[in-house]
């Protein structure tokens, strides 16, 4: 085994994972924009035509060139990044994990960019190209974001950048739910935060799933009482669609309608659907791909999933 020095205490990488060859290839289409000219357009749009759909006149890139607003957010992205050198480091480690685990994947050529803060979108991830939105990655507090909720915003740093990636490969090896069950969904993405951490076995797990260290603490510290709530109000077989909100989706809290709701981090339904994923991996022997298609139902039902006391 080779260890790495990582922000995860004990982790370990396998030889078989650091020896195998990734040869990503990066083009910097952020720098390359803000270096252009109205000259110089046509070779940029020969070089990157996806991004420049054939709706949008020339004179709409001729307007953004000399944006100032633009300027300024592609200076800020070149502060941010530099060379790009550790994040791609860690995204070259991350495509190992992939290729040891999904040997068939095709690695994607990564091509970074200016999003204007469009957060929902700052991954694009197709067979053979990754989309990186850098400019939602400068830091929560950066003035850019200051319009922004502040739960929000939290997730706007790039040492999300890897983890976001992995999240985005995961849409492509998961299926869906099998049913609407709040369980089902709880686990759904129980098993993308499980696939995460096998991929990027170094990032600390409130990092994984977008907490701070005390959103996650608490969320240990509570799982028991989670737990229960869950039980005593008969919501894991419901098809509830306000549930979604109150303890899936991205929210400052989530909402237990308790005492404790301003105290709980937001998704809360997820992090109990990973305790019950960690719980069924534990308790079997089965490869990450086989974990990945085993139906929700049966993982709950062979988990024997116990809430930490």
């Amino acid at each position: 085994m080779t260890t790495i020095l990582s922000c995860k205490e004990g982790a370990e990488i396998p030889d078989a994972i650091t020896s195998l060859e990734v040869d990503l290839e990066v083009s910097r289409f952020d720098r390359a924009f803000a270096n252009a000219t109205p000259e110089t357009l046509d070779g940029l749009k020969a070089d990157y035509p996806y991004l420049f759909p054939p709706q949008y006149a020339d004179s709409v890139w001729y307007l953004k060139l000399q944006d100032t607003l633009q300027q300024s957010l592609l200076d800020e992205i070149d502060q941010a990044f530099g060379d790009f050198g550790e994040e791609k480091t860690d995204l070259d480690l991350l495509f190992k994990h992939i290729r040891y685990y999904f040997p068939d994947q095709p690695l994607p050529k990564i091509v970074t960019v200016s999003s204007d803060v469009d957060y929902n979108n700052r991954v694009i991830l197709a067979d053979t190209l990754l989309l990186l939105g850098l400019d939602n990655y400068l830091g929560m507090e950066h003035r850019f974001y200051s319009g922004i909720d502040r739960y929000i915003a939290a997730g706007f740093d790039k040492k999300y950048l890897a983890a976001d990636v992995a999240a985005a490969f995961a849409k492509k090896v998961i299926p869906p739910p099998s049913d609407r069950t709040f369980l089902a969904q709880m686990i759904y993405y129980g098993k993308e935060l499980y696939l995460k951490d096998q991929l990027l076995p170094l990032v600390l797990d409130e990092d994984l799933i977008g907490y701070t260290e005390l959103q996650y603490e608490w969320s240990q510290a509570n799982e028991e009482q989670i737990w229960r709530y869950f039980v005593e109000r008969e919501l894991l077989f419901s098809t509830d669609r306000k549930l979604g909100p109150r303890f899936l989706d991205p929210a400052p809290f989530s909402k237990f309608r308790l005492m404790l709701d301003n105290e709980s981090p937001g998704r809360i339904g997820r992090y109990m659907g990973w305790q019950i994923v960690n719980a069924f991996a534990r308790n079997r022997d089965v490869s990450l791909k086989e974990l990945l298609k085993t139906p929700e139902k049966t993982i709950f039902e062979q988990a024997n999933y116990k809430p930490k006391k």
